[in-house]
């Protein structure tokens, strides 16, 4: 959107936030990153593409190589207001199939896709068998039986620290390692093992991380007691072993209402 005020023309950026979904099977995550095809990456594309001008599209934070996301945030800032079910239409139709466009809606200018989200949410998904259809979007777990409900016992123990360096990938950048856990429980309905899990943030490979030491405990391989000991040690290599990434998925980000106050 741009003026003209005394001969200079100023132009004014308008904040959108996109509403998305992505299977990660085909992507090395949602960061932009060199060789190798990212869904940030495509969906910046997509934009700039319709909207015939180079746009950069900031999301509401990492998923890994292989990691799926069921809802996710992006933000974008475009000179022109224009109509949103046909942007819609159109850059679905640009995307691929594994990528989805939901809703986009302008927002206020300073509204930050990653900065102001309060929480996230994940679920890592395990079917207790073999099925052939789940074979991207699930852990498929045929050897030992688990033990559900210690496994549970040991997810309430995460709710009562807040460093989780133990969980972290080793050598990442971050100012702490604490993370304020609002839930964490498994669910089993039939042969799927749901594991959720929501936190005001998250360390890289962390969910991946406490799954695998999870399901440590859920073999009979570590006690409750082992499991406090690892996490109060802050090292990574006294945990268990990550979990496959194409069982993970981002559910939910949660923002503050004022996020959606101007949506269209």
């Amino acid at each position: 959107m741009a003026y003209i005020c005394n001969g200079t023309k100023i132009t004014f950026q308008l904040r959108y936030f996109i509403k998305l979904a992505y299977k990660g099977t085909n992507y090395h995550g949602w960061q932009v990153q060199p060789n190798a095809i990212t869904v940030q990456e495509l969906l910046a594309k997509s934009f700039s593409t319709v909207l015939r001008n180079k746009v950069e599209i900031v999301g509401a934070g990492r998923t890994d190589t292989g990691v799926h996301a069921e809802e996710f945030f992006a933000h974008v800032d475009i000179e022109n207001e224009f109509k949103v079910k046909e942007i819609i239409y159109k850059v679905n139709a640009v995307l691929p199939n594994d990528i989805v466009v939901y809703d986009i809606f302008k927002t206020a200018e300073n509204a930050h896709a990653r900065f102001d989200a309060t929480s996230r949410s994940y679920e890592y998904r395990i079917f207790l068998g073999k099925n052939p259809f789940l074979t991207e979007t699930a852990w498929q777990f045929m050897t030992t039986k688990l033990s559900v409900e210690k496994m549970n016992e040991a997810a309430n123990i995460l709710e009562t620290y807040t460093n989780f360096k133990c969980f972290s990938r080793s050598n990442t950048d971050v100012r702490t390692y604490n993370c304020n856990i609002m839930d964490a429980a498994w669910k089993q309905t039939d042969q799927l093992l749901v594991f959720h899990i929501t936190a005001d943030r998250f360390l890289r490979n962390m969910v991946r991380a406490i799954v695998g030491t999870l399901i440590e405990i859920g073999k009979g391989k570590m006690t409750l007691e082992e499991f406090k000991q690892i996490i109060e040690s802050e090292n990574r290599s006294n945990a268990g072993p990550s979990a496959p990434a194409h069982g993970l998925f981002l559910t939910q980000v949660a923002y503050p209402k004022t996020i959606f106050n101007n949506e269209q």
